[in-house]
């Protein structure tokens, strides 16, 4: 992992306080101190027991042809197995295996016997269609192997990304395989109005996302699609939580998470939360807890978000 694009500079020069990291030590030291210090954050978290850990897989054509790597955003699933054979009471690992990889179905197998829990889809980095019928047999395998499989929905601005590869209908194909499927994200965040700007911010259900309320659809059609609440702490997706914590009878199928190192800026959310209980919360340091704390202010500290994990590992 490197910090040498412009935007991880920016970034890290704003918010690696926020995410609890010394600016400094990030850029010199890099991956060591960024996986130290995530570990520690975790250990001192209140809320947080374990975390699930997966990287990000390289690009490849459809001939199985090594195309590119991300140098900040990418990490492999052997990155990730090593974290979590060190720290086996913190970490619960998923795999990144991209399908076109001439070798993925054994790798599929490789890594479930390693102690991965899931598996974990960016195909809008990759430029992967999820539909594509030649993925049968490695949804097929996931399927047999009983493994969970996250696929990114909305928005993405952290790694280069296709927007035609962001929305829900990403999910069919897999899901009518049998696979069990994670939604990613609440299908949220897309800017939709380009001249009314303010409605992308609205709280008000007119304005959101129409992919947000098909994924709603989506959770009552299949029983195997269930649906996380990582990164919903951005301007663009923050404003529907407090009509998603409205919808209990998708409640069943919603996961905790929260994108770490995502940044989360409570301050400046257009969330439902008397201003000065969202003061509190964002003088809150550890990153995991401050996150959690949001949504235990919206959904109530017994919903069954925090423990709908259950289901799946």
């Amino acid at each position: 992992m490197e910090f040498d694009r412009f935007f991880d500079k920016i970034a890290i020069a704003l918010f690696a306080k926020n995410m609890g990291y010394e600016r400094k030590r990030l850029f010199t030291e890099g991956y060591g101190y960024y996986i130290f210090r995530f570990l520690q954050l975790l250990k001192e978290s209140k809320y947080i027991e374990k975390a699930v850990l997966f990287g990000i897989d390289a690009k490849y054509d459809k001939k199985g042809r090594f195309l590119s790597k991300n140098k900040t955003a990418c990490a492999s699933t052997d990155d990730v197995l090593s974290v979590y054979e060190k720290n086996r009471d913190l970490i619960i690992p998923f795999m990144s295996v991209n399908p076109y990889r001439p070798d993925a179905l054994s790798l599929l197998e490789i890594y479930a016997e390693r102690g991965c829990r899931g598996a974990k889809f960016l195909q809008n980095y990759w430029q992967i269609d999820t539909n594509d019928p030649s993925l049968v047999p490695y949804y097929e395998k996931l399927r047999d192997l009983s493994l969970p499989l996250i696929i990114h929905t909305g928005l993405e601005i952290a790694i280069e990304s296709n927007k035609r590869y962001e929305k829900t209908d990403m999910l069919r194909l897999p899901l009518e395989t049998g696979v069990k499927v994670i939604a990613a994200h609440m299908a949220c965040g897309h800017v939709e109005y380009k001249l009314l700007f303010w409605r992308n911010f609205s709280q008000n259900p007119r304005f959101f996302n129409k992919e947000y309320f098909k994924l709603i659809e989506m959770l009552e059609i299949y029983e195997n699609l269930y649906a996380d609440l990582s990164s919903m702490l951005n301007p663009l997706k923050a404003r529907v939580l407090r009509h998603l914590s409205t919808q209990k009878h998708i409640h069943s199928k919603l996961l905790f998470g929260t994108d770490f190192p995502i940044p989360i800026i409570v301050e400046f959310m257009p969330l439902d939360i008397d201003r000065h209980r969202k003061k509190k919360i964002a003088a809150i340091k550890n990153p995991f807890d401050r996150y959690t704390e949001v949504f235990v202010e919206i959904f109530g500290k017994e919903s069954e978000i925090f423990t709908n994990w259950k289901k799946l590992l």
